[in-house]
């Protein structure tokens, strides 16, 4: 083997050379600089175009010109990385503070490509002098290029914290930077705060710096993100676009249709496939409402354009929005950056502090520059003055020396008078206006004044100043210029030495050079923050509307609109609600709201919770969903009550979260209007508990109440703690009592008698009394019931066998269901077979408590009622019923009756049903 050669381990090389290339790119390609916040190419393609001259207020040049001399001089790479990097510095869609100012096609926010870097010119902007100011003082370091032919900044003097103001990102060899753009003058206010108070806190930095400023704008939701990325350096943040909604017209067919318009979108957000993404939600159904979509961008703005159905509900759509397209985005924020040429994770405080400590040093390598330039001239300027005070003689010299070094080295051999030199030196006192280093001084011939300040020694510069020297400069009015400039510079240099003495001034000029960056260049900003951000929950995605919802006896739950079913009069034939299984029967019905809460009553004394949209929304024909699969029942355990919550306790605090999977209701709930539930079992036992004590509802369910073996939850009501209730029996008894002679009991006790029963009655009904509501309405199971006043019932105490209510003959049947009524309202009757009709109250005969009453519902032979309603009614009811007799969709058949083939078609039952809206006045503490 040659002796050239040595032989390595394999392993050891890859590790070396890996480690190598890794640094590479961490240094030299991905990773900013914290000081003046440029990756390499950014810093190099600034430089290239200062030494182009490409100032802001002089011609654009090519942007092949500038990409040619960046990559041959200074950048070893490819042009579509220098090229790639000046258009990002050009968009004023990613970059919140431009630094290119660019001519020409440099992309859009739609992701369309830029023009070739031949058609496009390229040129700086103002704001990037700032930069490069004062580059040519000797403030930074420089560094040789890649092949040694030219010298280029290290960093820049960097008068603005760009890496904050503009962000950056990157990714490097095992590590990654993220870092979100901010606005100036916020960053700006920060760094004073800094300035003026180094051991200034964190939370007093963010109080100048609410959060991030993105270049497109659009909302921030949530600060926990952001103060984990100014305390922690990493962070993650929720944007949404900025969005309005506008009516389509004020006029015409579009009078009541609605129109969302977004103007802004999250940051780094592709505007065209955001567009295409909604499109295919759309026809792929996932999002529905929508008609119409347009891109109405133009010069003046963003405008994306949403047009919507008559009827939908644009809040609803826009959460859906934000939830499925990147309408809403995170934005993850990394603020690793090099300090001292090393990769760290960064604070806000860090950052910040890298910035004015950069600054600190620019500004005093500034001075210094500036000081020793002045020193520079004052020696020079004595030079001038000893040549006007011995002008005779060194014109002699000059004339007498056959060339120019001739006669230089006869004006540094020799010695000269000093004439004013002396005054000028006196007038200067203490300040040194002697350069640090001359070259050619001889230690032993120093000089300057010698021999008693008689004489003087002209050192090299101030020779070769005096052969350059014009003969105008002769005359005596320029000696008063030598010595007023002389002045002049006296009172800079003892500026500039006060400058280097004294840190607090130094800190002045630095504060007083940001204020003016700040001043000149500062604006408002373009992000909102706001301070919580809440998840979504399927609440905030379905439409809230009045529904029906249903409960087979074999367990299938469902709802339906409540615009579904139209008022009817008495006796009406109705119309089937719902499919039913052989065998199966309706057992529930209670009109809800799909974001209301109701609670469920089981047979065995548990109770469980269900938002009104978990009950999915089917079709008339359609048997549901199993009730099984919403709550957890046992195989043994059914239903027995379903009982809404009122809106007062649905509007209080929630102790978990969206995310929680248990349902809860607050026990901050208001006590002076709903805070006992009333139970009542079938063998007549009653019980009241503070409602409160359901403000837990787990999962699996809560027992509501116990219960002696045999016996069966009936209903439950909700109560104020001053109300009367009533009870009904099978039998058509009934029994009137006031809550409070049934004491508060905890949730697991067994209650009290309420009502004494014989051994086949039960009790079937639980009414609970209102003074705005003084009737009671009683149905049978053949479909005949009555109204009656709740003065017709005594109040007695409770466990009395009480009184009737109705009489249940073969006739009548057993008694089904009893609820309290107003004339004004409707109740809403279902039988076995799942035909259902809605009538109103007011065409229910009054009569006395022993009595058969009227015709409710007209049932078949081997049809009975099993459940009942009550919903308030509105004029829009009774103006729908003449129209439709005056269209002739009723007929007469010994009673009144709607064709429901016809009236389902028919447009102006629609038009009616649409004004229809009891959502707010249902009351629920009606019965079932």
């Amino acid at each position: 083997m040659s002796e050239s050669v040595s032989p390595i381990g394999i392993v050891d090389e890859l590790k070396q050379s890996y480690l190598d290339y890794a640094m590479s790119v961490i240094v030299s390609r991905a990773l900013p600089d914290v000081r003046d916040g440029f990756k390499p190419v950014h810093r190099r393609v600034m430089y290239a175009m200062h030494v182009l001259s490409n100032d802001y207020n002089k011609p654009y040049k090519k942007s092949a010109r500038v990409v040619g001399d960046v990559i041959g001089k200074y950048h070893p790479h490819g042009d579509s990385a220098v090229y790639d990097a000046i258009v990002r510095m050009a968009q004023d869609f990613s970059l919140r503070y431009p630094m290119v100012d660019g001519q020409g096609n440099f992309g859009s926010i739609d992701d369309d490509p830029p023009a070739a870097m031949r058609y496009t010119e390229v040129r700086m902007t103002k704001l990037t002098h700032q930069m490069l100011a004062d580059l040519d003082k000797d403030t930074v370091d420089w560094e040789d290029n890649y092949d040694g032919s030219e010298r280029m900044p290290s960093v820049m003097p960097a008068r603005i914290p760009n890496l904050l103001v503009n962000g950056a990102t990157g990714i490097a060899v095992g590590m990654a930077t993220n870092m979100a753009p901010h606005n100036l003058t916020e960053v700006i206010n920060a760094c004073l705060a800094y300035a003026e108070n180094p051991q200034v806190s964190a939370e007093e930095l963010m109080s100048h710096i609410s959060g991030p400023d993105f270049p497109t704008g659009g909302i921030i939701y949530g600060r926990a993100g952001i103060l984990d990325a100014y305390r922690t350096g990493k962070g993650r943040l929720h944007i949404r676009g900025r969005y309005h909604i506008e009516p389509m017209s004020n006029s015409g067919v579009n009078r009541d249709r609605e129109r969302i318009v977004f103007t802004e979108v999250p940051y780094q957000a592709n505007k065209a496939k955001l567009i295409e993404r909604i499109a295919e939600l759309v026809r792929d159904k996932k999002i529905e409402g929508i008609s119409e979509i347009r891109d109405e961008s133009d010069k003046d703005g963003m405008r994306i354009a949403i047009d919507l159905r008559r009827g939908e509900t644009a809040e609803v759509i826009v959460n859906n929005l934000f939830l499925q397209t990147p309408l809403e985005s995170s934005f993850s924020i990394n603020m690793v950056a090099l300090d001292n040429g090393q990769p760290k994770l960064l604070t806000l405080r860090q950052l910040i502090a890298a910035f004015v400590r950069h600054r600190q040093e620019v500004v005093t390598r500034r001075t210094i520059y500036e000081l020793n330039k002045a020193r520079v001239r004052g020696h020079l300027l004595e030079g001038l003055t000893v040549a006007l005070a011995n002008i005779d003689e060194i014109i002699a010299t000059i004339k007498a020396s056959a060339n120019r070094g001739l006669a230089r080295e006869s004006l540094l051999n020799n010695t000269w008078g000093s004439g004013s030199v002396v005054a000028m030196l006196t007038a200067a006192g203490s300040q040194s206006v002697r350069p640090e280093f001359i070259e050619g001084e001889d230690p032993k011939a120093p000089f300057g004044l010698i021999e008693g300040e008689e004489r003087y020694r002209l050192s090299l510069e101030q020779v070769n100043a005096i052969l350059d020297m014009q003969l105008h400069r002769l005359t005596g009015l320029e000696q008063d210029k030598l010595t007023e400039e002389y002045q002049d510079l006296l009172r800079e240099i003892a500026h500039l030495e006060s400058i280097l003495g004294d840190f607090d001034k130094l800190m002045t000029i630095i504060s007083n050079e940001m204020i003016e960056i700040r001043d000149n260049f500062g604006d408002e900003r373009r992000t909102d923050i706001i301070d919580s951000r809440m998840d979504f929950s399927r609440e905030d995605l379905i439409p809230e509307q009045t529904v029906v919802m249903t409960v087979s006896r074999t367990g299938y739950a469902k709802t339906q609109p409540i615009d579904d079913y139209v008022a009817q009069k008495r006796g009406g034939k109705g119309k089937s609600a719902t499919a039913m299984k052989e065998d199966d029967v309706i057992d529930h019905l209670v009109v809800t709201s799909t974001h209301s809460t109701v609670l469920c009553f089981t047979d065995s004394g548990r109770v469980f919770s269900l938002r009104g949209f978990e009950v999915p929304i089917a079709s008339r024909g359609a048997r549901g969903r199993p009730l099984v699969n919403l709550i957890g029942l046992n195989s043994d355990e059914t239903v027995t009550t379903i009982l809404p919550i009122p809106k007062i306790v649905e509007e209080s605090p929630v102790k978990d979260d969206a995310s929680s999977t248990d349902n809860e209701l607050s026990e901050d709930s208001n006590e002076a209007e709903a805070p006992f539930v009333f139970f009542a079992t079938a063998n007549g036992t009653v019980k009241r508990v503070e409602l409160k004590q359901f403000a837990n509802i787990r999962s699996n369910g809560l027992i509501a109440v116990g219960l002696e073996d045999g016996d069966k939850l009936v209903s439950a009501r909700i109560t104020n703690g001053s109300q009367e209730v009533m009870l009904f029996a099978s039998s058509g008894k009934a029994i009137r009592f006031d809550e409070n002679d049934a004491r508060a009991m905890g949730r697991t006790a067994k209650g009290v008698r309420g009502m004494r029963l014989s051994a086949e009655e039960f009790i079937k009904s639980l009414v609970v009394i209102e003074d705005d509501v003084r009737e009671i309405l009683i149905a049978c199971e053949n479909g005949f019931g009555k109204r009656t006043f709740v003065e017709e019932f005594n109040t007695q105490n409770r466990g009395g066998g009480g009184v009737i209510a109705i009489k249940t003959s073969e006739r009548n049947g057993a008694l089904v269901r009893a609820t309290k009524v107003d004339s004004t309202d409707d109740i809403i009757l279902i039988s076995d077979k799942g035909t259902l009709v809605r009538t109103p109250v007011e065409h229910v005969a009054s009569s006395g408590r022993n009595t058969q009453g009227v015709t409710l519902i007209r049932l078949s032979k081997d049809e009975k009622l099993v459940a009942m309603a009550r919903v308030e009614h509105e004029e829009s009811d009774d103006e729908l019923v003449d129209a439709m007799r005056e269209d002739g969709t009723f007929e007469v058949e010994g009673q009144e009756q709607i064709d429901i083939n016809t009236a389902t078609d028919n447009t102006a039952m629609t038009d009616a049903h649409d004004a229809i809206d009891i959502a707010n006045d249902h009351t629920p503490n009606d019965d079932q």
